[in-house]
């Protein structure tokens, strides 16, 4: 996305806010008005000192229109008091703002997916980016105001000593303006690619963190590696630029800085010569040194900094536009894949390619695969090898990069916009959902369908009893009691969210490594029941049993994919016989 696209998006939210509060805004220009009369009276009361006082023999006339300069600093600092008031009344209701945006968004997502989880992008937002944005905001105001009402002060002054004045400064201070203004685009690209590689970064080592014994356990240390290095490397490149535009535009705040101060003395004798009083240069250099060239210096560093990360952060709470298709990865864009007859096949994967991020290794290459309605297919291979991804894919939570991913016959991405839970399938991830509600609300909350009735306490208590979990509902208090889920343990939570699956009309099931905190035999009671059920099963499976269970076991490998039956594979896929193996001798362990 351009900048111009970037300020598109923000500037209607911006007009909306301010909008709102012109009461506030009022306040603020009223406090900083009165605060510009001491940058009037600094100016012109040291040419007038000068002119009508100490050069002219007057030192009681000299004398007073010092202490009128002094008088207007100290009405100057009157007003800031007022001016940090008024800042208060715009600044807060934007934290406040933003706070609850990023908690909707992050409600819609897990209401559009209940079986994601937030990232810790999401927390991102939540948090560093909300008061990111409160400070740049803050600043900015802060700045900008100062810097408005000074240069009506300082120009006003000038004009009224002489606005020859104006003449000789105005042009050298707009040049360094110009110079700094070319800088902003540029800084705010690098910043936006910046934001977006942090929150990657901070997704990608959460999820590595979450997986990191299983990683040991296999050794792909080298594979969560491999995905956490790039962006590493990306963020240490982008630091490199934004460093390289901050000395730029340092380079433009001197000019604009020095050059005016310049340009002035240079032209003294000129000015002296055409009859201007040393007081009136004295008091058109106290306007530049004292009032006007450090508000401009402290205006540009919050615009080049504060400002273009205020415009970078405010994009992110902006809703997406409605026809951009969000593939939720840097995979490459392309338009949905659509198929005229609907296939046989419970789901469907053809020449199936995908990347996190242009020129990273390809996480599944050229996958083809077909499930049939009622198998239970078990994907097995080393943490970090594309095993979640593929079931993201299958969800319709990630894009193909290439290929198409079908799931009934038709594209698993939803078309933007598409409302209410899909019920082509459900997805269980490692960490289960559960909610604070009834132990009911938390078993039939999936198979809440229009126009189909929730499951009965019969039906309920049925699939509690095929699962096992008579025990832990009856400790819990029954199925009206209330579900507090720190309460829970992780085994609890996934044997709950099992049950709830159990109870789900949707024909596919997609298990990420849903059962991984029970124990093998309840592991192996909810795999039994959920395969049972009407629909297709497709568990990613982090036990030898698991996968003995199957009626086939997909090979995931990095360069190729083998599907075949528990009993064949050992023989067809050195990988497999060696997962076999480790899963051997860590049961017997």
């Amino acid at each position: 996305m351009t900048e111009g696209e970037t300020w598109r998006r923000v500037a209607p939210e911006a007009r909306r806010f301010l909008r709102g509060r012109k009461r506030a805004l009022g306040r603020l220009a009223a406090w900083s008005l009165l605060e510009s009369a001491h940058t009037f009276l600094g100016g012109y009361g040291v040419a007038r000192a000068l002119d009508d006082g100490f050069l002219a023999g007057r030192t009681a006339t000299g004398l007073a229109w010092l202490a009128a300069a002094g008088a207007g600093a100290l009405l100057g600092g009157f007003a800031l008091r007022g001016v940090f008031a008024g800042l208060a009344d715009l600044v807060e209701p934007l934290r406040d703002g933003l706070v609850r945006r990023a908690v909707r968004q992050a409600l819609d997502r897990a209401v559009a997916d209940p079986a994601r989880a937030p990232g810790a992008g999401a927390v991102a937002r939540l948090t560093q980016q909300t008061e990111m944005a409160r400070d740049s905001f803050a600043g900015l105001v802060l700045t900008a105001r100062s810097f408005v009402f000074t240069a009506v002060g300082a120009f006003a002054g000038m004009a009224a000593l002489d606005p020859v004045l104006l003449l000789i400064v105005l042009p050298p201070l707009l040049l360094g303006a110009a110079a700094f203004l070319a800088t902003l685009r540029p800084m705010a690209s690098v910043q936006r690619r910046s934001l977006d590689t942090d929150e990657a970064l901070s997704d990608r080592v959460g999820a590595v963190g979450e997986g990191l014994r299983d990683i040991v356990a296999c050794g792909g240390q080298a594979a969560a590696q491999a995905r956490v290095e790039p962006l590493i490397a990306a963020q240490e490149r982008l630091a490199g630029r934004l460093a390289r535009w901050t000395a730029l535009r340092t380079l433009a705040l001197g000019t604009a800085g020095r050059l005016p101060v310049i340009a002035l003395l240079a032209a003294t004798p000129w000015l002296l010569g055409r009859g201007i009083t040393a007081g009136t240069l004295a008091g058109g250099l106290t306007y530049l040194v004292q009032a006007l060239l450090p508000a401009l210096s402290t205006l540009m560093t919050a615009v080049g900094s504060a400002g273009t990360r205020l415009l970078v952060v405010l994009e992110r709470f902006c809703d997406p536009p409605p026809a951009a298709e969000d593939s939720g990865s840097g995979a490459r864009s392309r338009a949905p894949v659509r198929t005229t007859r609907r296939s046989a096949a419970a789901v469907e994967l053809r020449g199936v390619s995908f990347a996190y991020g242009p020129g990273a290794a390809p996480v599944l290459d050229g996958l083809d695969l077909v499930v049939r309605p009622g198998e239970h297919l078990a994907v097995v291979g080393p943490s970090g090898i594309g095993k979640s991804t593929l079931t993201a894919l299958l969800a319709g939570m990630l894009s193909p990069g290439a290929g198409a991913v079908l799931v009934a016959g038709v594209p698993a991405r939803r078309e933007p916009g598409a409302a209410g839970p899909d019920p082509r399938r459900t997805l269980l991830p490692q960490q289960a959902y559960v909610f604070t509600g009834s132990v009911r609300d938390n078993l039939t909350h999936l198979a809440a369908r229009p126009g189909r009735p929730a499951p009965d306490d019969a039906q309920v208590l049925r699939a509690v009893g095929i699962l096992g979990l008579e025990g832990l509902v009856e400790r819990l208090g029954g199925l009206d009691a209330r579900v507090s889920p720190r309460l829970l343990s992780q085994g609890e939570g996934q044997h709950l969210a099992l049950a709830a699956a159990y109870l789900s009309p949707a024909p596919l099931l997609l298990l990420d490594e849903a059962t991984c905190h029970l124990d093998p035999r309840t592991e192996e009671r909810a795999e039994r029941a959920l395969a049972a059920r009407p629909g297709t099963l497709v568990v990613v499976a982090h036990r030898i049993s698991s996968a003995a269970r199957a009626d086939r076991v997909l090979v995931l490998d990095g360069t190729r994919a083998v599907c075949g039956t528990h009993a064949d594979l050992p023989a067809g896929s050195p990988l497999y016989r060696d997962l076999v193996g480790e899963w051997d001798r860590a049961e017997d362990g």
